[in-house]
């Protein structure tokens, strides 16, 4: 084993005494804010760049998932458009599926109300500030087109009528104002507290938690109280018509659609039903799940109904949907939306709490026979379509990507431009999946259309969940759909209750999670790592097999030079380089029961022990990813296994490996053998440059009280990249014994690998830049990256090899040679020959990513292997035609004359280095933050080159050029408030980038300037011109005896002219952004000619209407101006000039 450190190491390693952080900041001596060329800046010439700054530009695109935290929500039947508001003040846009839209108001209040202009194009939404807005959907992002904001009043209820332009507005001092929607003005008409309920009650009614005009009578206004109190309120007589009282707080109101009767639903879990034209009592009180004594005296109780909503059909009885309203004994239940029709009751439980639903009519009028066909219920996790009209009420299948939640997402990638045959291979294999029992019927909000973006590349987004579940999802076109769920929890025998836990777990909850994926898109292999140490290998196959046993390594990660004991193993010997520690092989076979040394001894030290059982019985296995092997990392002297910080897999060499605070361990998964199993310090050999001495971890173990300390073979949450400043190493590291992932002291080298996946708390502190002074003073270095290619590893070579490259947490890179037996029959019977070859470079800070260009400047992606059919009956001569490698590209002659055939990409949470190979010269170098430190690094394709993007922590979006590493992007783009956002941020190719935004949503962003001009193009249209379905017929005998619906001149009671203007004080108008301008952008697209002349009228109206003003006031003016000079002229007359 050999180590080339960098020449300009040699002088700090003969120094006796040195500071290690002082040799690191040394190493990278703080450059200017640009790129700094080194030596052998001559090669660079010979490759032009393409991307230039021009090229960039920072948006957000579309945002996926359930809006986090909903609030309310409302529909327009017109439409067919559905919205829902959030306690963040997100408003969330939903259509067809494929079309949706997310809004935010600026204040972040929370959403109280949503109100629909129906068919209009427009949406009101009311805001816990005592804000509302009015939004202009007819563009395709939605903009504020009006503001009022309430200086006196406390808003607690909104109402809209159907084709009228005043909003009611009820308070929480019980009044009512109205507002002016075109206007947004204030009306001077106001309904007072104490005029609506006189002398009915000595005590204030409560805030109004209901208003609504009757369906048949529009100058009559049912206002609902919190206390009790409703009164029927005369618009144009300005009193109270009638009043009606109970004993009972009111939740909701709703009205029969004849306008004789209502019905309202009360804090003790009653109905009463009313008839307008008798206030004394109810006509019917019905506690709809409450036990019925047989003395005949009330029932007991309920919680309360909280909304209800009387829907009626021409042909049946009519329908009663609320929610809440269960007996108090029902502890434990769910909660219940209960329907019902007739004599039938139905009880639907849900999953989640409910907080709003709306039933679906067939017509938007009140007025007529409601005919509703379907019930959305909002939950908090979850929206839930009901289908009335089908016998037994199934629900829709929801058509939107709204379960990215259903398991916390714990691990994120990105595919951008991705093999065109991997979409359709997913679907066929996931479409198998899908549950049976929905509704037969068409999704029923399918309002808007689709964009006609132009982007045609394929993407898929990987998702890993505490579940131990990954999703692949179809993400091309800004649109979200779940291809296929495969379950890693399937490989483990499950505890049936908390007491069966095994003791060997090494967390309380989600043994399972996925902390990081591996993926090869061409193969299809894939390999991920679990929170419990554990890697699974899985094979892509089309075709269903059991697997009697499954195939299980266990690998024994640890620092052990001084007194090495390898544990007991059955399996093979593999041949490997003879190094210190490298253990043999583990068990190859299934999981049998442990000898006596493998298992808890009396006082209580576990040893050679998994943290999870790998299940004994047969395996059956779907098409789709199937287990190909796990492999486990055991308990060494009753010291848990350190969690998984970097992984990777190559299918060309069929190797996977991976690496944490101890070491790394390479496996070939073909051979099912352990080919390398080192320690960190033992890859430098004898060169170490921090003069480690490595001592047993048994020799210095000191029992502690409820503690385990914990020795050099793991290392706390907070230790894995903490920073080097003592050459010593620090033995005073304890945990307690469960090993809980703690957020606050959490440091991390990779972007997300070992980050513990307890997302209740998102505080964010680290102590882990390389600059940082560590309080232990001890110096762990865990691999944090790895990248197979086929590179040079020493200065020497004539040839590429293939070769493993290592990156660590102290920002050191090392290789690995691997000598390759060859392909076919012989790959699966003679070993691969793993070699380390020493350091080759160092950077200041964790290594985040690794990357290879060829002496052009291109990016030479890993080798790999096409996808086969893993259980085709053919046999292995057959297999083995399909099994061949990419091959690799050949350096052109003008580069092999300057003898620099590639460059090696590294950039760590600090800078960016490009090494010329194989000279092993820095040839670029650039310190990307003095400040902060880089979350996550990508190489990434552009359409016009290639560059290396990079998020910080302080919220920065930056992307350099390659190779020369000129900063061409730079925005400061969201300050890091959250864990989450650290753990699952991602750059792909063509300018995409993701992360989680809430732990329910996905945010894609783009960094490419081209994306962000076809944007408008791509984005659906959630406005379409439809007709308004005609109002009902009033019938003949209703024209001519009078009844039928009674029309109101609002204008008359409500304008200026009728009701005066109200108090300036109360509220304050704010002009949005979206004006006439906002409305130009609906012009593009489908909407096109229609909105174009809606627009010119609307225009033309407009300068009209200013002409009109202009007119009026002129003449106002000049009529004020004789008035003034004819009253002067009288006053004047018979004074003389000396008077004045």
């Amino acid at each position: 084993m050999c180590s080339r450190p960098p020449p300009s190491l040699a002088p700090e390693r003969k120094m006796k005494k040195f500071n290690i952080r002082k040799v690191l900041d040394g190493l990278t001596a703080v450059s200017s804010p640009s790129s700094s060329p080194q030596l052998g800046a001559k090669e660079n010439e010979l490759i032009p760049e393409t991307l230039q700054s021009e090229h960039f530009q920072l948006c957000k695109t579309v945002r996926h998932g359930f809006p986090y935290q909903p609030s309310s929500m409302a529909f327009d039947p017109v439409q067919k458009i559905l919205a829902i508001g959030t306690q963040s003040g997100a408003l969330r846009l939903f259509g067809r599926p494929g079309v949706e839209c997310y809004c935010q108001h600026e204040s972040g209040s929370a959403v109280i109300q949503l109100q629909f202009l129906i068919n209009e194009g427009a949406l009101v939404s009311a805001l816990a500030d005592d804000s509302i807005h009015m939004w202009n959907l007819r563009q395709k992002r939605p903009a504020v087109l009006h503001s009022l904001k309430f200086n006196k009043e406390r808003i607690t209820f909104c109402h809209l009528p159907f084709q009228s332009k005043w909003l009611y507005i009820g308070s929480e001092r019980g009044n009512i104002h109205i507002v002016n929607v075109e206007s947004f003005t204030l009306s001077g008409y106001t309904i007072m507290w104490n005029k609506a309920i006189e002398l009915s009650s000595k005590a204030h009614p409560g805030p109004v938690v209901h208003i609504s005009d009757n369906p048949m009578d529009e100058g009559k206004l049912i206002i609902g109280f919190e206390s009790g109190i409703v009164v029927l309120w005369d618009l144009k007589s300005k009193r109270a018509e009638s009043r009606y009282t109970y004993d009972e707080a009111i939740h909701s109101v709703a009205w029969h659609h004849e306008g004789k009767q209502f019905i309202c639903s009360h804090s003790d879990g009653t109905l009463t039903i009313w008839n307008i034209k008798s206030p004394v009592k109810p006509i019917q009180t019905i506690t709809p799940h409450g036990k019925q004594p047989k003395d005949g005296k009330k029932p007991e109780p309920c919680k309360p109904i909280l909304k209800v909503e009387y829907k009626t059909t021409r042909a049946g009885e009519p329908f009663m949907i609320f929610s809440g309203g269960l007996s108090y004994d029902t502890v434990g239940r769910r909660p219940c939306l209960t329907v019902m029709h007739g004599k039938s009751t139905a009880v639907l439980e849900m999953d989640y709490p409910i907080v709003d639903f709306l039933t679906l009519c067939e017509t938007p009028y009140p007025n007529d026979f409601q005919e509703p066909y379907a019930v959305v219920v909002l939950l908090e996790k979850d929206l839930v379509v009901i289908d009335l009209a089908q016998n037994g009420y199934p629900i829709f299948e929801n058509p939107y990507p709204m379960m990215i939640h259903e398991s916390p997402v714990t691990s994120c990638e990105y595919l951008a431009d991705c093999p065109v045959d991997l979409i359709p291979a997913l679907y066929s294999v996931g479409s198998r999946q899908k549950r049976q029992g929905y509704s037969k019927k068409e999704w029923p909000i399918g309002g808007g259309n689709w964009g006609l973006g132009t982007q045609s590349y394929p993407e898929i987004i990987i998702t890993g969940h505490a579940d131990g579940s990954v999703k692949f999802w179809d993400a091309s076109a800004i649109m979200l759909q779940v291809l296929y769920k495969l379950k890693t929890a399937k490989v483990f025998e499950k505890a049936r209750c908390k007491e069966e836990k095994p003791s060997t777990e090494i967390v309380d909850e989600d043994p399972f999670a996925i902390q990081l994926m591996s993926w090869c898109p061409e193969s299809r292999m894939l390999c991920v790592a679990g929170v419990s140490a554990h890697v699974i290998i899985y094979r892509f196959s089309k075709q269903e097999i059991t697997t009697e046993v499954v195939q299980l390594l266990e690998v024994r990660l640890q620092y052990e030079l001084n007194d090495i004991e390898s544990p007991d193993v059955g399996g093979d010997q593999t041949p490997a380089p003879p190094t210190p520690s490298t253990c043999p092989s583990p068990q190859t076979t299934g999981p049998q029961t442990h000898p006596s040394t493998s298992s808890n001894s009396s006082d209580g030290m576990r040893d050679n022990i998994p943290c999870l059982k790998v299940r004994s019985s047969p395996l059956k296995q779907s098409p789709g990813y199937q287990v190909e092997l796990v492999v486990q990392l055991v308990w060494v002297s009753g010291e848990p296994p350190q969690q998984i910080s970097s992984l990777a897999i190559n299918s060309c060499y069929g190797l996977v490996v991976f690496g944490n605070s101890n070491g790394l361990a390479v496996v070939d998964y073909l051979q099912k053998t352990v080919l390398l199993n080192l320690g960190t310090v033992e890859l430098y050999g004898s060169n170490d440059p921090y003069q480690r001495q490595l001592r047993s971890p048994r020799k210095s173990r000191q029992p502690s009280g409820g503690l385990c300390d914990i020795n050099e073979g793991s290392a706390t949450s907070e230790d894995h990249c903490k920073s080097p400043t003592s050459a010593k190493m620090s033995r005073k590291l304890s945990l307690p014994t469960e090993l809980k992932p703690d957020l606050g002291k959490l440091s991390v080298c990779p972007p997300r690998g070992s980050i513990p996946l307890d997302n209740r708390d998102n505080s964010f502190s680290r102590s882990r830049s390389s600059s940082v002074t560590s309080i232990d003073k001890e110096s762990r270095e865990a691999i944090t990256s790895f990248f197979f290619c086929e590179t040079y590893t020493r200065k020497a070579d004539g040839g590429l090899t293939p070769s493993l490259w290592v990156g660590t947490s102290l920002g050191t890179v090392l290789a690995i040679s691997l000598n390759m037996p060859p392909a076919g029959e012989q790959r699966l019977l003679q070993p691969v020959i793993v070699s380390p070859c020493g350091t080759l470079i160092r950077l200041k800070g964790s290594v985040l990513r690794m990357a290879f260009l060829d002496s052009t400047g291109s990016l030479l992606a890993s080798a790999f292997e096409p996808w086969y059919e893993p259980n085709a009956p053919a046999n292995g001569e057959e297999r083995d035609k399909v099994r061949k490698r990419r091959p690799v590209s050949v350096s052109p002659s003008t580069s092999q004359e300057l003898n620099e055939n590639q460059y090696a990409v590294v950039c760590s949470e600090k800078q960016a280095k490009v090494i010329a190979l194989p000279s092993q010269t820095c040839v670029f170098k650039h310190n990307i933050t003095e400040t902060s430190f880089v979350l996550r690094a990508d190489v990434v394709q552009m359409n016009a080159g290639i560059c290396l993007a990079c998020f910080c922590a302080n919220g920065h979006i930056m992307t350099l050029s390659l190779p020369g590493l000129r900063p061409l992007l730079d925005v400061n783009y969201l300050p890091l408030t959250d864990m989450r956002i650290a753990r699952t941020f991602c750059f792909s190719n063509l300018g995409q980038a993701l992360y989680l935004t809430s732990p329910t949503e996905i945010q894609r962003i783009t960094y490419s300037q081209e994306v962000c001009e076809n944007l408008q193009e791509m984005l659906g249209e959630l406005f379409t011109p439809v007709e308004t379905p005609e109002a009902p017929n009033r019938g003949f005998f209703k024209g001519l005896f009078g009844g039928g619906a009674q029309s109101l001149d609002r204008e008359d009671l409500f304008g200026e002219t009728g009701a005066g203007k109200a108090a300036r004080s109360l509220a304050q108008h704010i002009p949005g952004p979206g004006g006439i301008e906002g409305m130009k952008g609906a012009a593009s697209g489908i909407v096109g000619d229609l909105a174009r002349a809606r627009i010119a009228l609307d225009e033309r109206g407009q300068k009209l209407g200013e002409v009109e003003e202009r007119t009026a006031a002129m003449m106002a003016s000049a009529d004020s101006f004789s008035k003034h000079a004819h009253e002067m002229m009288l006053k004047c007359k018979d004074k003389k000039w000396y008077q004045f």
